[in-house]
C-alpha cells in the first residue's frame, strides 16, 4: 500500500508538472507575456496602476506555484523564470516611468528657462543695436564717395547758414549806413557765394596733374597780387591794414587766395622732395624762401592775424611732408621769434592782449573804441542767447552795439539769436568738415594730395577755431573771419575755391570714379523714365 501510494503521488506530481509547463513556458515567453500584460492596460484602461499591480501579482503567484511544484522535476527552469519575472516586472516599468517623467520635467524646465524674460536682457538688445550701427557705419565709411559728400554737404550747410546770419546781422548796419536797404550786404554776399560755387564746381573736375602743374604759377600770381597792395592808387588800406587792392568798383583781398596757392605749392614741392631733404640746401630751398616771402608781405601790410594763419599752414604742411626735425624746429623757432617781435612792437596789439586779460575794467559807455568793448559785447551777446536764443532777427547787439557783427563777430550773433543749440550746430558742421578733410588725407595714396589738404585743413579749421575762441574771450581780438559764414567777398570765394580743390582730390580715391559713373547711369535712367511718363 505504501508503495502504491508513493507511485500514485509521483504520477500526480508528474501530471501537475506537465500541465503547468505550457502556462509558464520558457523565460523569453514569460518576459513577452509580462510586457504585453503591462502594456495593454496602459493603452486601453485609464486605471493603469491597478492593472499593473494585478498583472504583477498574478505573475508572482504563478512563479511561486511553479517553483514549489517543480522543486524536484524542474530545478533549472523554475528559479530562472522566477528571477527573470521579478526583474522584468518592477525595475523595467519603474525605469520606463521615471525616464518618461524625467523627460517631461526636463522639457518643462528648458522651456521655462528659454521663455523667461530675464534670459533676454536689454543689454543684449543694446549690443545688437550697437553692432548693427557699427556695421552700417563701416559700410558707409567704406563707400568711395563718402568723403566727397561729407565735405560738400558740410560746406553747403555752413554757407547757407552764413547767408541767413549775414542778412540778420547786417540788416541794421546796412540800412543805417546809407545803403537805404536792409538787404544790401546780403545781396552782395549772395553774389559772392554764386561766384564761389561756380569756381568750386569748376575746380572739382580738374584732374590731379593739373593742380601739380598750376602750383608754381599760382604761387607766383599770389605773391604778385599781394605785392600790389603797396602800389599807390591800386592798394587800399582799411582800419590800419593794407591788404586790399581795388579795380574800379571791385575790391579784393589777395591774402585769401595766397592761402590756396601756398598749400598747393608746398604740397607739390614737398612731394617731389620726399626722401631728398637730407642736406640743409635741399631742405630749405625753395621751401623756406617761399614761406618767408608770403608771410613777410602780409606782415608788411600790418595784418598779423592772417600772417599767423599762413604760418600755421606752412608748419602743418612741413610736418605732414616729413620735413627733417632739426630744420623744422629751427623754422618754428624763427617764426615764433618773429611773431613775438611784431606783437611787442605794436601798442595796439599789446592793448588787445591786456584787454583780453583784464576785461571791461575802466570801460565807459561812451568809449565805443575801447579795446575791450568789442570782446565784452560779444560775450554779452552770447550770454543773452541762452539755450535756444532770442529768435532769428531779434538780436539786440546788432543795433550798433557790437562792431563787425556781420563779419568777424558773426558767431556772437548766432549765439544770441539761435542760442547754444545754434552755436553747437555750427561747431558740429565744422567738425564734420574737419573729419572729411582728414579722410582725404588718410585715404589718399598721393603725397601731394596729403600735404596740400593738410594745409587747407589748417587754414579753414584753424581759422574757424581762432574766430570762435576770439568771440568767446579765450583769445585776444584777431581780425580773422569765420570761414563760409562771415561777410566778405574774398573770404567766401577763396574758401569755396579751396573746397573745389579738396573735392577734386576726393574724386581720386580708389573706387570713386566707378561710383561716380554708376551715379550718372542711375540719374540718366531716372530722367529716361520721367520722359516716358510725360509722353
Amino acid at each position: 500500500m505504501g508503495r502504491q501510494t508513493t507511485a500514485k503521488s509521483q504520477s500526480r506530481r508528474l501530471r501537475s508538472t506537465r500541465s503547468a509547463e505550457p502556462a509558464v513556458g520558457p523565460a523569453g515567453n514569460t518576459n513577452a507575456a509580462a510586457k504585453k500584460t503591462a502594456a495593454k492596460p496602459s493603452a486601453k484602461s485609464p486605471n493603469t496602476a491597478t492593472a499593473k499591480n494585478t498583472a504583477t501579482a498574478k505573475n508572482t503567484a504563478t512563479a511561486k506555484a511553479s517553483s514549489s511544484k517543480t522543486t524536484a522535476g524542474s530545478k533549472r527552469t523554475g528559479p530562472k523564470m522566477a528571477t527573470a519575472a521579478a526583474k522584468e516586472a518592477k525595475p523595467k516599468k519603474n525605469v520606463g516611468t521615471s525616464s518618461a517623467r524625467n523627460g517631461k520635467q526636463t522639457t518643462s524646465v528648458r522651456s521655462a528657462k528659454t521663455s523667461h524674460p530675464r534670459n533676454h536682457p536689454r543689454a543684449g538688445a543694446v549690443r545688437a543695436m550697437l553692432s548693427s550701427v557699427r556695421r552700417e557705419f563701416d559700410r558707409v565709411s567704406a563707400y568711395p564717395l563718402t568723403t566727397y559728400y561729407l565735405v560738400l554737404v558740410s560746406v553747403l550747410a555752413l554757407t547757407s547758414l552764413g547767408l541767413v546770419m549775414v542778412l540778420s546781422a547786417s540788416s541794421i548796419t546796412s540800412y543805417d549806413g546809407g545803403e537805404g536797404s536792409s538787404f544790401a550786404y546780403f545781396n552782395k554776399q549772395a553774389g559772392f557765394v554764386a561766384v564761389g560755387i561756380v569756381l568750386m564746381v569748376t575746380a572739382t573736375f580738374f584732374p590731379l596733374r593739373w593742380w601739380e602743374k598750376l602750383a608754381w604759377p599760382a604761387m607766383g600770381l599770389g605773391i604778385l597780387m599781394q605785392a600790389l597792395v603797396f602800389l599807390p592808387g591800386l592798394g587800399k588800406s582799411t582800419k590800419g591794414n593794407a591788404n586790399w587792392i581795388q579795380f574800379g568798383g571791385i575790391q579784393l583781398q589777395p591774402s585769401e587766395f595766397l592761402k590756396i596757392a601756398l598749400a598747393v605749392w608746398l604740397g607739390c614741392v614737398l612731394a617731389k622732395k620726399a626722401g631728398k631733404m637730407t642736406t640743409f640746401g635741399h631742405a630749405m630751398i625753395p621751401v623756406v624762401p617761399g614761406i618767408a616771402v608770403a608771410v613777410g608781405l602780409i606782415v608788411a601790410g600790418n595784418d598779423l592775424g592772417t600772417a599767423l594763419i599762413l604760418m600755421v599752414m606752412a608748419l602743418v604742411c612741413l610736418f605732414i611732408g616729413f620735413f627733417p626735425w632739426k630744420y623744422f624746429l629751427l623754422l618754428f623757432g624763427f617764426l615764433a621769434a618773429m611773431t613775438t617781435f611784431f606783437v611787442f612792437s605794436s601798442q595796439n596789439r599789446l592793448q588787445r592782449i591786456t584787454a583780453s586779460l583784464t576785461g571791461h575794467a575802466d570801460q565807459t559807455a561812451s568809449d565805443i573804441t575801447g579795446q575791450a568793448w568789442q570782446s565784452n559785447h560779444g560775450l554779452f551777446s552770447l550770454a543773452s542767447g541762452g539755450w535756444l536764443g532770442v529768435g532769428l532777427g531779434a538780436s539786440r547787439e546788432k543795433w550798433s552795439w557790437l562792431p563787425e557783427a556781420h563779419n568777424d563777430f558773426i558767431f556772437a550773433i548766432i549765439g544770441e539769436e539761435l542760442g547754444l543749440l545754434g552755436s553747437l550746430i555750427v561747431i558740429v558742421l565744422f567738425a564734420t568738415l574737419a573729419y572729411g578733410l582728414v579722410r582725404v588725407i588718410m585715404r589718399s595714396k598721393s603725397r601731394f594730395v596729403q600735404i596740400a589738404t593738410a594745409g587747407l585743413f589748417a587754414w579753414m579749421i584753424g581759422q574757424g577755431a581762432v574766430n570762435i575762441f576770439v568771440v568767446t574771450g579765450m583769445l585776444p581780438v584777431i581780425g580773422v573771419p569765420l570761414p563760409f559764414v562771415s561777410y566778405g567777398g574774398s573770404s567766401i570765394i577763396a574758401c569755396l575755391l579751396a573746397i573745389g580743390v579738396v573735392l577734386s582730390f576726393a574724386r581720386t580715391e580708389d573706387g570713386a570714379a566707378a561710383a561716380i559713373k554708376a551715379h550718372k547711369d542711375r540719374v540718366r535712367s531716372s530722367f529716361a523714365v520721367l520722359a516716358r511718363k510725360r509722353k
